[in-house]
């Protein structure tokens, strides 16, 4: 025991056979609180650090790339920058979205969990709000993930306000954002949407890269910690929308023992996928990850990794495969660290852990992944010499060796409207012509077509606010989610 105390204090346990995983450092930073990549390169790493700064750091060399330290209020209790989301064109738009909570100087009260945009021009980083949540009570259960769903959506995960047993009545009161996971178009002034909700801290959800499904760990109060999925219902949809997981009504699959009068003959529960107890083991709050989608990591590949704040220990489990299902085969990996308060994900489908005390740790197994290179640029098919090219990273990449590329064309503005010429592109072409192809927007369908003989598809759209676009073939073919945003006009 005092071994495994002694390696714990250095920050990793690791796996004591060969051909198991273990965690790989990849670099020390001050109160890290998340990690993602660049959505087209991921090696390009980006480190949240709670203070308020967002770190680059690629192949060891870091550098700040944001400073929101104006900003965020830290770090009173759970205070703090929160997470970030790369919007999918980053490499062409700069474009990235932040969950923190907010000083005065942010607008409205401190503590107040906001979630806005930035991107860069002439050097100087602007800020583009898009909303906030009243929070300035409680210094605990701000949630505050982001993820970018596979339908383009920007999601959120919001606590239910803080404090002990939820005494605002928040996880079951439709009328408030706390304790919900909300869907928000990414742009600003757009009224964000309560997704799901009866949820108490729902500090991480992922989506599974291989399916689409949300998989959500809801911090319990004191006695159960939950995990809870909501599967998706087709390619590029969103399970979960409307789902109630019964805070504070019920704690895991137990009644909780001081309901609110919120839940006086309410039923409509959606019991949790796994839950387990404080004790014995001194467990206190669950950290959540990601279904594990990296080949080179044995059999963790397709498992659900997680741990406690409080023990340290990593886990995994499989989780079913549809709704009504349990979660089965829960086991510990053999790995360890020291407080692990955020998993993260890169666009390899690499994964990571982070120890509160500074270290960030990177998923191996015995031969490293071998990723895609970083995105090309795929020239535009256009007539009009001021349209923009297609980026297309590793994400675009669904069933090799063959992509689906979604391409903008010809704009034309019209008053308050953008006409807009989409393709939809197969390559290589050899098999495919006269197939139809989907035109999804916002996660719903909008148009289907067949491609030429050359597995082109001309859709043409209009939007009249920064829109979401994918395309989708049968056999498994996905793009990329393309953003588009109308210009805004000349001052």
């Amino acid at each position: 025991m005092r071994l495994v105390a002694l390696v714990l204090s250095l920050g990793v346990l690791c796996a004591g056979t060969a051909d198991a995983a273990t965690l790989q450092p990849v670099g020390d930073f001050d109160q890290p609180i998340f990690v993602t990549s660049d959505p087209a390169n991921p090696d390009d790493l980006f480190v949240v650090e709670r203070e308020g700064l967002v770190v680059r750091s690629e192949e060891g060399d870091s550098g700040v790339f944001a400073d929101l330290t104006d900003l965020v209020s830290c770090c009173d209790g759970e205070r703090g920058l929160l997470s970030i989301a790369l919007a999918p064109d980053f490499d062409a738009s700069g474009r990235f979205y932040a969950a923190y909570t907010g000083r005065p100087a942010a607008g409205g009260a401190e503590g107040d969990l906001r979630v806005d945009a930035f991107h860069f021009a002439s050097g100087a980083l602007v800020r583009e709000p898009l909303f906030s949540v009243e929070h300035s009570i409680n210094a605990n259960h701000n949630g505050g993930q982001l993820e970018i769903g596979p339908d383009g959506y920007l999601y959120v995960s919001v606590g239910d306000g803080g404090g002990e047993g939820d005494p605002f009545e928040s996880g079951q009161d439709l009328g408030s954002l706390l304790g919900k996971i909300l869907r928000v178009e990414p742009y600003a002034g757009a009224t964000p949407q309560v997704w799901s909700y009866g949820l108490r801290n729902p500090w991480r959800f992922s989506f599974d890269r291989a399916n689409g499904n949300m998989v959500i760990a809801d911090v319990g109060q004191g006695a159960r910690e939950e995990i809870d999925l909501a599967p998706s219902p087709a390619p590029s949809i969103v399970g979960g929308e409307g789902v109630n997981y019964g805070w504070n009504c019920l704690e895991g699959f137990i009644a909780y023992t001081d309901p609110g009068d919120s839940c006086a003959g309410v039923s409509n529960f959606t019991d949790p996928v796994f839950d387990y107890p404080h004790d014995p083991g001194g467990n206190c709050a669950i950290t959540g990850g990601y279904v594990v989608r990296d080949p080179s990591v044995g059999d963790l590949y397709g498992r659900y990794v997680y741990a406690d704040l409080c023990v340290g220990e990593i886990r995994s489990l499989l989780l079913p495969a549809g709704a009504g299902g349990l979660a089965g085969d829960d086991r510990s990996e053999g790995l360890g660290v020291v407080k692990p308060v955020s998993f993260g994900e890169d666009s390899c489908g690499r994964v990571y852990v982070i120890a509160q005390g500074g270290p960030v740790y990177r998923f191996e197994g015995a031969t490293p992944a071998t990723c895609p290179p970083p995105s090309t640029v795929i020239p535009s098919t256009a007539s009009d010499p001021g349209a923009q090219p297609s980026t297309v990273g590793p994400s675009a990449v669904s069933h090799p060796p063959s992509r689906l590329l979604l391409e903008t064309g010809r704009r034309r503005p019209g008053g308050r409207q953008l006409g807009l010429l989409l393709v939809a592109r197969l390559a290589p072409c050899p098999g495919h012509a006269g197939e139809r192809v989907l035109l999804y927007r916002g996660g719903r369908q909008l148009a289907s077509k067949r491609f030429d003989a050359r597995c082109a598809a001309r859709f043409h759209v209009r939007i009249a606010h920064r829109s979401t676009f994918r395309a989708l073939l049968d056999g498994g073919y996905r793009s990329q989610v393309r953003t588009i945003a109308l210009a805004k006009p000349s001052p």
